[in-house]
């Protein structure tokens, strides 16, 4: 989706409402967005999604937003699939998933993903870190669409 003034403008509103609490009118002026294909009104709806903001909380809805923003490179949605993975909220719970993911994270710019990328290495085998990695180089080389087993 290209970002245009419209765009721009709905998102701001969504943004206002997100910091006033007014978290109905943030998910009614991003899912839209988020429907339409843009990452950061994605990544927002799995925020509130994750947090229970306006909506039920629901993890797995949490990584349905989270895997398409980082589809299209959204380095933070990217992070917080390492999160889900790490903690197994709306996902299995998988080291080598979570260690994949904050890689992706923190070679898009992530300033914190290696940190807990190096954590999750201190907890793995040679070997899941080595897949783990092997994972990361197919998911950014295809384009986001090989991430995973």
């Amino acid at each position: 989706m290209a970002f245009t003034p419209v765009a721009a403008q709905d998102f701001s509103k969504g943004l206002t409402a997100y910091q006033a609490g007014d978290y109905a009118t943030a998910i009614q002026e991003w899912t839209p967005l988020a429907e339409a294909g843009y990452a950061v009104a994605q990544y927002n709806l799995g925020i509130m999604y994750a947090n229970g903001q306006g909506v039920p909380q629901d993890y797995a809805e949490a990584v349905k937003w989270y895997r398409l923003a980082a589809d299209l490179g959204d380095a933070y949605a990217q992070n917080n699939l390492g999160v889900k993975y790490e903690y197994g909220q709306g996902v299995l719970q998988d080291n080598i998933m979570a260690h994949m993911w904050y890689n992706i994270a923190s070679a898009n710019g992530h300033g914190k993903a290696a940190e807990w990328r190096d954590e999750r290495a201190g907890l793995m085998a040679a070997a899941a870190i080595e897949k783990a990695q092997a994972m990361a180089r197919v998911c950014m080389s295809s384009g986001y669409q090989n991430c995973g087993y």
